[in-house]
């Protein structure tokens, strides 16, 4: 098995693929990354039997490979070490990379750079799983953003992993992404264009792998979404994921957004994101606990000021000290008050439906 590639092209799918192995992984060859050689096409994958990662990327040339009996490319394949690899490319120079395998050594040439390491058992790596069939296909760019919109109100805690998942909801050409960690509720819409205009479905995927997959191929112009049986597939620009889902029930959140607000108020997003910044430095970083967080809502809701076209945010006094910024705001309807004023809040995004809402309970 003998190849040449490109050295940014080799570093990029390695890299990518890299990035979703384990740390810890319970059987070595889980921390390998797959190298298989078919025709002109280099496949780079990993598998953990929860996320399998591909990326393909086109071989310069190719030596030592006899086509099967169908007359087709036969394909050669090598498992190594998925973090020395992603190393080693992304040290090697900017010159064409030779690949070639001997036995149980494989060495790596780049300019005057030469590494050889050792392969692992290739026949005990798990089969890939197949991507499911396509469902439809999204702006890549919004639906990157859509799911770090949502993920950052998902739970981390393993033992509630209802929590840990964002709900992916899909009617006809309307796709709902929703989190939520008992404090906080966040929910996105967006457009997408499905291959059957009737579908209706709704998953639970794992929020921090979903988050990753998004935002690696945030890149490309459209990503094609894939459902099967208890997988969920992404695919753009010869790159392609599965994530196993959460074979639990997500709560019921809808009941949790306001219908009806006093006020609504226009922030400036930067504006009011360095305002509570500048707040949080002295607030108090454990979270409270659930009456904890009930009770100085309350306080919170009673010490409110009123005002007409000013907004306060107020950090807890504490040991830590205390902060207060007030922040203009452009009132929208007669009411002055908060729409705080019945414990939610509503955050609006300048895209077609709310983007976020909290609510504290």
């Amino acid at each position: 098995m003998k190849f040449r590639v490109a050295r940014d092209d080799l570093a990029d799918a390695v890299a990518w693929v890299a990035k979703s192995l384990p740390t810890r992984p319970p059987v070595p060859v889980l921390g390998g990354i797959l190298l298989e050689v078919r025709g002109s096409t280099l496949t780079v994958a990993g598998f953990d039997y929860e996320v399998s990662t591909r990326a393909e990327i086109s071989v310069d040339t190719v030596d030592g490979l006899d086509d099967d009996a169908a007359g087709e490319p036969s394909a050669d394949r090598v498992l190594v070490s998925g973090r020395l690899l992603a190393e080693i490319t992304r040290a090697l120079p900017a010159k064409p990379v030779d690949f070639s395998v001997d036995g149980p050594r494989v060495t790596i040439v780049g300019g005057s750079a030469r590494f050889t390491l050792p392969t692992m058992p290739v026949e005990d790596y798990p089969p890939l799983p197949e991507m499911p069939g396509a469902s439809g296909t999204v702006d890549a760019a919004t639906f990157a953003e859509a799911v770090a919109q949502t993920a950052i109100a998902a739970g981390r805690d393993d033992t509630l992993p209802m929590l840990t998942g964002i709900r992916v909801e899909i009617e006809g050409d309307r796709l709902t992404l929703a989190a939520t960690d008992r404090f906080r509720l966040a929910v996105r819409e967006l457009q997408w264009s499905p291959d059957a205009p009737d579908v209706s479905t709704a998953v639970l995927v794992p929020a921090r792998t979903l988050a990753d997959a998004a935002k690696t191929l945030g890149g490309a112009s459209d990503v094609t979404i894939s459902l099967g049986e208890g997988l969920l597939g992404l695919q753009a620009a010869g790159r392609r994921t599965t994530v196993r889902l959460l074979d639990v029930e997500f709560v019921k959140y809808r009941s949790l957004l306001p219908t009806t607000h006093t006020t609504t108020v226009d922030v400036p997003v930067s504006e009011l994101g360095d305002s509570i910044k500048r707040v949080s430095l002295v607030t108090d970083r454990a979270p409270p606990a659930d009456a904890d967080h009930r009770r100085f809502a309350d306080v919170d809701r009673r010490r409110r000021r009123r005002g007409s076209g000013r907004g306060g945010t107020a950090g807890r006094r504490g040991r830590r000290g205390a902060a207060d910024r007030v922040q203009p705001v452009v009132p929208a309807g007669r009411a002055r008050r908060a729409a705080l004023e019945h414990g939610a809040v509503g955050v609006h995004h300048p895209v077609p439906a709310r983007a976020a809402a909290a609510r504290h309970r």
